[in-house]
């Protein structure tokens, strides 16, 4: 049996040199730049190419990508621990070349686009010379995709596509976007749906307004609401085949999430730094906050809470690489991504808590972080969707009690223990 908590000593190294490359050149830029996705601000331009090239050289680039694309095709588990590290910083998935939605985006070119399309896209997307966007909610879809209504009708040589999607973000900075839309309204629920690559500058893609998230956005928002009317694409825009559009948006999930929970113990784990550090600076009534109880039992609740997740993730990560199939982890991952959203509001609260008037302010960024709890809990499915999922996993298999009492009914045990044991109860009490 092996089972293992340790790094190897080659790739430590690494993520020592990510982990001080990040605190020291890449969470600056995230006071200097609006928005780390828009690579036509001419601040970002500057700052954020050269830090890429240095990441390039160290031979970390795109680390989620295998050989054929050009990455070194780690495993999940190396993968988790370097999002760990780069989840502290806005801009530190982009300087890393691992951003979402373009690496789930990229698998998706990678797996299903025709050579046309892969290297008019997926090439300069991988470099990050264009950034690109995944279209899928609707605004009265929600986190139901069968309720979807955007349409996409075959028009001799030309896909044509009408409807209104919600949320789809990073559409204004993007080059192509990847639509979601109904092909095959009276087929199966599952077979509904089909995914096209859409060049942004294609006539009839309106974006009625961009929406902000509270806390985050303080300029224009960047998630878009945007309405396709009468949008035209070659046929061979068709991602897989006609009805798999599930299929397709399936590649780019699994994966994604574990990135996405492993950054968000890095975020997580930096609430908890300045909780501590706040924790031994403040004084008050005679003595620093770190002597109070109620606070020792927040930094102790925090550290447990913070721990559990980040052993949860990593064991997923684990199983991913041991099985290489999703759907043997689709449990795992479902708890992953139900855990998510509560570790970061519950360590993110307590640390604004501890900091007192000047946590609650726009001067810290704790009151952002509770609110991107919330967000967490409804991208990629809102939590209790995971939850359900993640139960009906548990139960499958599970064999109803036989009789009429369940088979932990203790009298019912102590009679069946008494019987295999009769001959050996009346010999000790015989004697």
């Amino acid at each position: 049996m092996a089972w293992d908590f340790e790094t190897d000593p080659e790739y430590a190294r690494e993520l020592d040199w990510a982990e001080e490359f990040v605190r020291e050149e890449v969470e600056p830029l995230d006071f200097v730049i609006e928005h780390a996705w828009d690579v036509r601000d001419p601040v970002r331009a500057k700052l954020i190419p050269p830090l890429q090239d240095r990441v390039r050289e160290r031979k970390l680039w795109a680390c989620h990508l295998g050989p054929e694309l050009g990455g070194p095709g780690y495993g999940q588990v190396k993968l988790a621990l370097l999002n760990e590290v780069l989840g502290r910083t806005h801009s530190g998935p982009i300087v890393f070349g691992c951003h979402a939605p373009d690496s789930g985006n990229a698998e998706i070119l990678a797996h299903y686009g025709t050579d046309d399309l892969k290297k008019t896209y997926l090439e300069p997307l991988i470099e990050n010379r264009i950034v690109s966007c995944f279209s899928m909610t609707e605004p009265q879809g929600g986190s139901d995709p069968t309720g979807f209504t955007t349409r996409a009708r075959l028009d001799g040589d030309e896909w044509v596509i009408d409807g209104e999607k919600w949320f789809s973000s990073h559409a204004r900075f993007a080059s192509f976007l990847i639509v979601m839309a109904v092909t095959d309204p009276d087929a199966p629920s599952h077979r509904r749906m089909s995914a096209f690559v859409v060049p942004a500058a294609t006539p009839g893609i309106n974006i009625v307004r961009n929406v902000g998230v509270s806390g985050h956005d303080e300029h224009e928002g960047t998630h878009a609401y945007i309405r396709y009317e009468g949008v035209r694409v070659p046929a061979d825009h068709l991602l897989g085949e006609r009805g798999a559009g599930f299929a397709v948006a399936q590649t780019r999930l699994g994966g994604g999430r574990i990135h996405h929970a492993m950054r968000t113990v890095g975020l997580v784990r930096r609430a908890f730094e300045m909780m501590c550090e706040r924790a031994v600076s403040r004084t008050t009534k005679g003595e620093v906050l770190g002597r109070k109880q109620l606070v020792q039992e927040m930094i102790a609740d925090s550290w447990i809470q913070m721990e559990q997740f980040r052993l949860l993730v990593l064991r997923t990560a684990w199983r991913i690489d041991r099985y290489n199939d999703y759907n043997k982890v689709r449990a795992d991952i479902a708890a992953v991504k139900a855990a998510m959203p509560k570790v970061l509001m519950d360590v993110a609260s307590r640390a604004l808590q501890v900091h007192g008037s000047l946590g609650i302010s726009t001067e810290m960024p704790f009151g952002r972080w509770v609110l991107e709890s919330f967000h967490m809990g409804l991208a990629d499915g809102p939590t209790e969707i995971h939850k359900v999922n993640l139960a009906r996993q548990l139960l499958r298999g599970v064999a109803p009690a036989p009789g009429l009492f369940p088979t932990g009914h203790l009298p019912s045990l102590a009679t069946h223990a008494r019987a295999r044991y009769a001959v050996e109860l009346e010999l000790a009490d015989s004697e």
